[in-house]
């Protein structure tokens, strides 16, 4: 635990040396984990291309620093504790040594179906322990694990089995969610119509309801592993050998696949999760997440297992069977960090504080958010009465592409400000530009963030699409990669996110490529042309609102906008069905075709006194008519 900074004297002493000797910095915090071959060079790298390399031609196999480093002296040690669904069903413990097992014996049977080094296998599966297991599985043998959030549909799913051409689907014959029965198996049938790259698919046995099994391509999780070894020997993988791929949406249609390396990725994780949430050994940690997403690997799975934490996985809803449940499980495992979204305090706040008043939630010491800003409000409620006014927030800014947390507060060693995330972690060099690209100096601006140099848990590439990523990340600011979202940075110095200046919007932490949407709805046989944006949405932080020209033949009003929903549902995932839809006879358009949607927001965010500029449009009355009927 030498790496960690417990003044904030401390804390500006390493970020100044992360600054002045990048390279001795990050080799120092590196050297603590186990390498088969030390590396060349620590860093290589140039943002034009981008090509990044951290610890060039190190040597390792990050499931060996996530369980051999540990076994000897933590093999009893709780690595996983599973919290169900149903509070009535009995959770369960994994320690190091039995998770060190399980994954053995699971990259075992992987093996002897001929799954190896640089196969790509897709993880959708429920929040249960084997989930974990399977990713462990993967890195152990060199496979490439793509998590994909279990809530999204057939159509999602097929759309990334093909971009990655996996080998194996990993599942489940269904989920429980709150009161709810998830098909789960079935989606995966149905997205396996549409590609012939599977040949393998594993079915977790969770529900027990009836699912089709097809001869000779699924096995029962329990029959795939029978009769295999508890020990192997994990595969030798390169630094910069692809380690994950996680979908994202993009504000083009196809979602884009982040490309996740071994070396660097295993050092920033663990770094990071350490210091942030100051985690001492023994502690009881808890990230709500799913580990369909970035924070569900980087700080639930690899980063406490990196550093021998125990990690709560919860399989339920924040409200099921009660809107107590998350403080009932905090009080039964002595929780000490406690990491959740904004969305889900702020639906929580929305029952007031009588769920909270059974609960002691003593054995707190650190609070985290994740997902999107925290507006103050709910940072308020959150410290007051689920941190008794005790316990530092750790408001945490960072993304799927960044691999680890980037900006924060060090929990107890950074003052905190209510909405702010403070300042940028050791590593990151954080600028804010203009939108001609001059990088702001000194406090009190506001812009365009950037950062100016690499770190270790940077994404490498999307899959499959080097130029996607250049043009994406790298192409707005020369020598920059651009994080599409705006900031500014007050008189102390401190860095406040204020959401994203793309074409994406954040449901619920959860970012959406508008485009996505609007292909969705496009589907519809009625559906003329369409337009999303996001608006203030007082629980998701953003609510999707779409504005759509259609043909109204045969169809009233009603029944139109609620099948549009179910077209986006079906296709995409309940999570993207818009919150309004308003049918409209055109959209505002320049003359040269490009929808104006900086108007489009304005309205639905029912600031419509404030128009700005509408002379470059075709048409202003269509404005008129779209402010006229606005869905309040």
């Amino acid at each position: 635990m030498s790496d960690r900074i417990h003044t904030l004297s401390g804390y500006f002493h390493e970020y100044q040396k992360s600054l002045a000797e990048p390279d001795k910095f990050w080799a120092r915090i590196a050297d603590s984990f186990h390498w088969r071959k030390r590396w060349d060079k620590v860093l290589d790298w140039n943002f034009e291309g981008p090509d990044v390399k951290w610890f060039v031609n190190g040597k390792l196999n990050i499931t060996e620093n996530v369980l051999e480093r540990h076994l000897f002296t933590l093999g009893d040690r709780p690595a996983i504790i599973w919290e169900p669904n149903d509070p009535n069903e009995e959770g369960r413990v994994l320690t190091y040594q039995e998770l060190y097992h399980k994954v053995c014996k699971f990259s075992n049977a992987l093996k002897a179906k001929g799954i190896g080094k640089g196969d790509k296998v897709i993880i959708y599966m429920p929040m249960v322990p084997e989930a974990a297991v399977a990713m462990l599985a993967c890195a152990r043998i060199g496979a490439v694990h793509s998590v994909v959030f279990a809530g999204f549909s057939s159509n999602a799913l097929a759309d990334r089995i093909e971009d990655c051409q996996a080998k194996a689907v990993l599942t489940s014959d269904g989920n429980f969610r709150g009161k709810k029965k998830i098909e789960v198996k079935a989606v995966v049938d149905e997205a396996l119509e549409k590609t012939n790259d599977v040949e393998t698919v594993v079915v977790y046995q969770r529900t027990k309801q009836d699912v089709v099994m097809k001869e000779g391509r699924d096995y029962w999780w329990h029959d795939f592993i029978a009769g295999q070894a508890e020990t192997n020997t994990a595969t030798e993988m390169d630094s910069e050998d692809m380690l994950f791929i996680l979908y994202t949406s993009g504000s083009t249609g196809k979602p884009k696949g982040i490309v996740h390396t071994t070396g660097g990725y295993m050092v920033y994780s663990k770094y990071t999760f350490e210091n942030v949430f100051q985690y001492s050994p023994g502690d009881i940690y808890w990230c709500t997440a799913d580990i369909g997403w970035i924070t569900g690997h980087s700080y639930i799975v690899y980063g406490p297992l990196l550093a021998g934490a125990t990690s709560i996985m919860f399989e339920g809803v924040p409200t099921y069977p009660d809107a107590g449940r998350f403080w009932a499980i905090v009080d039964k495992y002595k929780v000490n960090q406690f990491y959740t979204a904004p969305t889900a305090i702020r639906a929580l706040e929305a029952h007031g504080t009588e769920p909270i008043e059974p609960y002691k939630l003593d054995s707190l010491k650190v609070l985290g958010t994740v997902g999107e800003p925290i507006n103050e409000e709910a940072w308020h409620w959150y410290h007051t009465h689920v941190g008794k006014n005790r316990c530092p927030i750790v408001d945490t800014w960072w993304q799927t592409e960044t691999g680890g947390i980037m900006v924060s507060p060090l929990a107890g060693v950074t003052p905190n400000k209510p909405a702010y995330a403070t300042l940028p972690l050791p590593g990151v060099q954080l600028a804010i530009v203009d939108p001609e690209g001059n990088e702001l100096t000194g406090n009190s601006v506001e812009g365009n963030l950037c950062i100016k140099f690499p770190w270790p848990g940077m994404l490498r590439t999307t899959y499959g699409d080097h130029e996607r990523c250049k043009q994406t990340y790298f192409a707005t600011y020369k020598g920059m990669y651009f994080t599409g979202d705006g900031v500014k940075r007050d008189h102390d110095g401190y860095y406040r996110i204020l959401g994203r200046v793309d074409d994406v919007i954040n449901v619920s932490g959860h970012r959406m490529g508008t485009a996505e949407v609007e292909n969705a709805i496009n589907e519809h046989p009625k559906v003329i042309e369409s337009a999303v944006v996001g608006y203030p949405h007082e629980v998701k932080g953003q609510g999707i609102y779409a504005y759509v020209i259609c043909d109204m033949t045969n169809r009233t009003v009603e029944n139109l906008t609620n099948e549009i929903k179910e077209t986006v549902r079906k296709i995409i995932g309940p999570i993207a069905k818009p919150d309004k839809v308003q049918i409209v006879s055109g959209l505002p358009k320049t003359r040269s075709g490009k929808i104006m949607r900086r108007i489009l927001r304005k309205v639905a965010e029912g600031a419509m006194d404030d128009m700005g500029d509408t002379s470059t449009l075709l048409d202003p009355e269509v404005v008129e008519e779209i402010k006229k009927n606005r869905i309040n």
